[in-house]
Parts: structure tokens; C-alpha cells; sequence
């Protein structure tokens, strides 16, 4: 089985930091169901400060399908829509439409 790692970054806008905190202390079963469905493992958030930075394995064959999958799902939107008001793009690279997450680029894995 192939396994992509996959790194993001957001700010947590300061604000509703703890609005953010409490929706992850208990993801909604349906969207860790749809991730897990697409493809996705070990998804995991990490927080300092006022910056978010994810990491998940993929082990799909088609990234942009799966994730695509993920995005039409009627329960992600609506979680999303409760998660992106927390949420600010991190620095001025990431393109228009993208959502606030940006990719972030492997340098280095320790296997």
C-alpha cells in the first residue's frame, strides 16, 4: 500500500479559539466517517499558539477525487461550516477558493 503524507497550516483566529477547541474535543462521527471512507488515516491537528498545523496519511489512488468526495458530503459542509469561521488563511500564498487551509510541502520523514 502507497501512503502520501499531508501537511496543512491555518491560523486560529484568536477569538474563537475555544469555540474551535470544543467542536474537535468531539468531531462529528459522520465526518471522520467520510474521511476514513476517502481514504484518509491518522489525521491529526496540532495547535500552538494561534496556528494549526494537520497531518494525514493518504492511501488512496486518486488525491483530488477523494478529497473532492470529502467536500460533497452534506455533513462535511456543514461542519465546515461551523470550522472555517475559526479559521484564517495562514500567510498570502494560498490561492482564492482553496479554503483557509494551506498545504504545506514535505522536506523530511523518518520512516
Amino acid at each position: 500500500m502507497t501512503v502520501e503524507r499531508h501537511g496543512q497550516i491555518v491560523r486560529l483566529r484568536p477569538e474563537k479559539r475555544e469555540e474551535y477547541l470544543r467542536l474537535h474535543a468531539a468531531v462529528w462521527p459522520q465526518v471522520e466517517a467520510t474521511l476514513t471512507a476517502h481514504h484518509v488515516r491518522n489525521y491529526t491537528i496540532f495547535l500552538v499558539d494561534d496556528t494549526l498545523f494537520a497531518t494525514y496519511e493518504y492511501t488512496g489512488d486518486d488525491h483530488a477525487a477523494d478529497m473532492a468526495g470529502v467536500a460533497a458530503d452534506p455533513v462535511t459542509q456543514e461542519w465546515w461550516r461551523h470550522t472555517d469561521p475559526c479559521q484564517a488563511p495562514w500567510g498570502s500564498g494560498t490561492p482564492a477558493g482553496a479554503g483557509p487551509w494551506r498545504d504545506a510541502v514535505e522536506v523530511w520523514h523518518l520512516d
